[in-house]
């Protein structure tokens, strides 16, 4: 009866539910973990009846939240802007800015990688005949059902690795946590780090050496190759631990025949030489003194091994003199995964300490404790999640005004649109009208600044003048502002040399769509970072993010409708 029941649990693990609110609880093989076991020696009645949400449930679940995040979260990085989103927008429509990663002398980026979201993209855009707005969410909501996929995966692995309790608290960990809210549909390489990390984490939680390695060989080849960081781990365990040399060596020469054969092709055929991109970015960033420095136990499987990956990954990383929040995307399930773990083990002590004479499992003498915490994150990660969408989020609200102005004839169809200081948060050309171009004015930021994709067939084969790879400010990207029709400008009440008030300059601008937008200098610390009604709004200040036109662009307007 004994192996019978295990080998029940064994096959209903992998299979967390077949419908709607099922619980995994049922099935022996994964009511308790083997932490939980080691707390009351036995599996107790009580134990059997932890309850954990079903693949399904927790399918829908994540995937709720990650298409939430798909259409609300904003695009916090400009680098997802213009390494990613305009060389996509570029494969797909032959217009697009180029930075100096994609230029042939420096060749960082991989083409490879774009491919991924810009083959879907290209069906969207090509066969269905959708608009590009609508082809920019399509490939967001790919994004995110990617990682939701990755998710449930890790989800279902947790469960069968440290038990439903732990299982259950990353679920919520993972669906509720800002970090997943902004990574989750991000088109970064560190974004898609995190997908394969997790899927790699989940493969080897479960046994599958092989697919572990696969992953992680994807997550470094494909992605970011300093993901590799996080699957060091998995190759300890692997090499080291039990010794599976022939299983690491043959998974291993598989990955580079499978990612890293097409990524060379790929990008060699777009630089016009042969190339490998991920051994660029790496040399770049580790053996160049400008490089890093430029902006300035279950299963045989020890629980510190399973769990040390992130804080490897802090280590490494907080060493460098250059950080960015992207650079944490990679490690936000894992530490989810350690938050359940160390609140789990926060009510083992409990129990331990208060209830162990009580003939009852841990998480129900100590459920309090999960409930209070679990509702107090729910807060602050609602509370952060709305603060960032009410503060920042103009750019995607405002950009798609413009197609309305197209059609509804008060802007002509080839159009000039400049933005001075805030270059950094155009979203992408995704929101542009066709044949309009985006131009960039003075401001104060003096680094290097993108230029339009080559004119050419052959445009990204062809080395673009006046680049170079330690942003260094180039003054050939930078147009007159007589050329502009219309103007992007965000006015918090100051100016400089380089960025007036373009705003109040009502003799040359109209102001013709205005978005709120959070000024950062005049607001509470605690305030901007977290939502709260009524206190929010007294102690934050907003600027006027606007679309300004050229009065010339009116007047001319205003002849024409007179000739008709």
């Amino acid at each position: 009866m004994a192996s019978r029941s295990r080998k029940r649990g064994s096959s209903g693990g992998k299979v967390a539910g077949k419908a709607e609110g099922t619980v995994l609880g049922k099935v022996v093989g994964l009511e308790s973990g083997p932490t939980e076991r080691a707390v009351h020696g036995t599996t107790s009645v009580s134990a059997r009846q932890i309850w954990a949400p079903g693949a399904t449930t927790a399918f829908k679940l994540l995937l709720s939240t990650r298409f939430c995040a798909a259409l609300l979260s904003n695009i916090s990085d400009c680098d997802e802007t213009f390494n990613y989103w305009e060389p996509v927008h570029y494969l797909l429509y032959g217009q697009g800015f180029q930075t100096w990663e994609y230029s042939p002398v420096y060749a960082l980026r991989s083409y490879a990688y774009l491919w991924l979201l810009a083959l879907p993209g290209w069906l969207h855009a090509h066969v269905l005949g959708a608009n590009k707005i609508l082809v920019f969410y399509f490939m967001r909501c790919l994004l995110a059902f990617g990682s939701c996929l990755c998710e449930l995966y890790f989800y279902r692995a947790v469960c069968k690795r440290f038990g439903l309790h732990a299982g259950r608290l990353t679920l919520v960990f993972l669906a509720l946590a800002p970090g997943m809210f902004i990574s989750s549909a991000a088109f970064l390489p560190s974004s898609f780090g995190m997908c394969m990390s997790t899927l790699a984490s989940a493969c080897w939680f479960a046994g599958r050496d092989g697919p572990a390695i696969l992953a992680t060989a994807a997550s470094a080849i494909i992605g970011w190759p300093f993901t590799t960081l996080l699957g060091l781990p998995i190759a300890f365990d692997i090499v080291v631990i039990r010794r599976r040399y022939t299983t690491f060596v043959c998974y291993s020469l598989l990955s580079l025949l499978i990612f890293l054969g097409p990524v060379i092709l790929i990008d060699s055929f777009y630089y016009g030489h042969w190339l490998c991109s991920p051994l660029n970015l790496v040399f770049y960033n580790v053996f160049t003194s400008h490089g890093p420095d430029l902006y300035v136990q279950t299963l045989g499987k020890p629980f510190w091994l399973t769990l040390c990956a992130p804080y490897l990954w802090l280590c490494i990383f907080g060493t460098r003199a250059h950080k960015e929040e992207r650079f944490l995307f990679p490690i936000v399930p894992l530490l989810c995964l350690g938050s359940a773990m160390g609140l789990s083990s926060l009510q083992k002590y409990y129990h331990y300490v208060f209830c162990r004479l009580r003939m009852e499992h841990y998480t129900h003498t100590s459920r309090f404790l999960a409930h209070a915490t679990i509702l107090l994150f729910a807060v602050l990660s609602l509370s952060r999640c709305l603060a960032l969408f009410k503060g920042y989020h103009a750019p995607l609200d405002l950009y798609p005004e413009f197609q309305q102005l197209l059609d509804s004839g008060h802007a002509s169809r080839h159009t000039t649109l400049c933005v001075g200081k805030e270059w950094h948060r155009f979203p992408s050309s995704f929101f542009l009208p066709n044949r309009w171009q985006l131009e960039f004015l003075q401001s104060e930021f003096r680094g290097q600044l993108p230029r339009h994709f080559a004119a050419v067939p052959n445009a990204t084969s062809v080395i673009p003048p006046n680049m170079n790879d330690r942003n260094h400010e180039e003054p050939s990207r930078y147009v007159d502002l007589a050329r502009c029709d219309y103007l992007v400008d965000l006015d918090l009440g100051r100016a400089s040399e380089r960025e007036p008030r373009y705003t109040v300059d009502t003799e040359r601008w109209i102001s013709v769509v205005q978005r709120p937008f959070l000024d950062v200098m005049r607001s509470s610390r605690l305030l901007r970072a977290f939502y709260i009604p009524f206190l929010s709004e007294k102690y934050t200040t907003y600027g006027n993010y606007s679309v300004l036109q050229a009065r010339r662009i009116r007047s001319a307007q205003r002849q024409d409708r007179q000739t008709l």
